[in-house]
């Protein structure tokens, strides 16, 4: 019997989540972040993304950002895909992205984007409850919230576990995406969260689960 593979999963899942809707847009169920360290071949995971998946490209400064990100933007558009550059309006501009996502320490400029590019979606990293009251203030249109489970993610902190994610989503009116140790194995203890959709890294890349 054939088994499902790590993407096939996840987009399974996060299609069971209530959508949401920020300027005008409906926002993605499931958003696939890139990382030069962890996923070789982002092109290629994004080929394989269902219609209405998000990208966030993190370039990490990398000088191929440009470039990887018109393709990435190329795909976006023959696929049905909303592209998001991570943390750096240039790149967003220079790649036609929809707009940005922003670690937490960046936050504070979300008021000088929205006046810049009143039509971009702006997401932004979220790890406590002062951070989404932040992000609402600044009206930010969605916070992702990580670590949910331990991760592979160099820079995670301790996770917070389902418990700590439903708290969380109870704290806040913004859409909500649990990023950190989501995988084929975890993503169904998010059920009944209430978050607006999932994210992952290397369990969007390709590997086989047995679920």
């Amino acid at each position: 019997m054939r088994t499902e593979s790590e993407l096939e999963v996840l987009s399974r899942t996060a299609s069971g989540f209530s959508p949401r809707i920020a300027r005008g847009r409906v926002l993605p169920n499931l958003l696939f972040f890139t990382d030069p360290a962890r996923v070789a071949d982002p092109e290629a995971v994004a080929l394989r993304l269902p219609r209405g998946a998000g990208i966030v490209l993190r370039a990490f400064g990398a000088p191929e950002a440009v470039d990887q990100g018109r393709r990435l933007r190329a795909i976006a558009d023959a696929r049905g895909l909303i592209l998001l550059a991570g943390a750096h309006p240039r790149l967003a501009e220079d790649i036609g992205a929809d707009g940005l996502h922003m670690p937490e320490r960046l936050s504070g400029e979300i008021p000088r984007l929205r006046v810049e590019h009143p039509d971009w979606l702006i997401t932004v990293a979220a790890h406590d409850r002062s951070a989404l009251t932040a992000a609402e203030r600044l009206e930010a249109d969605a916070v992702v919230v990580s670590p949910v489970f331990p991760s592979n993610s160099p820079s995670a902190g301790a996770p917070l576990g389902v418990e700590g994610l439903n708290a969380l989503v109870s704290a806040t009116a913004l859409p909500v995406y649990a990023l950190g140790g989501v995988r084929a194995d975890t993503a169904g203890r998010l059920s009944g969260s209430g978050v607006v959709g999932i994210a992952a890294v290397e369990a969007l890349a390709g590997s086989k689960s047995n679920v």
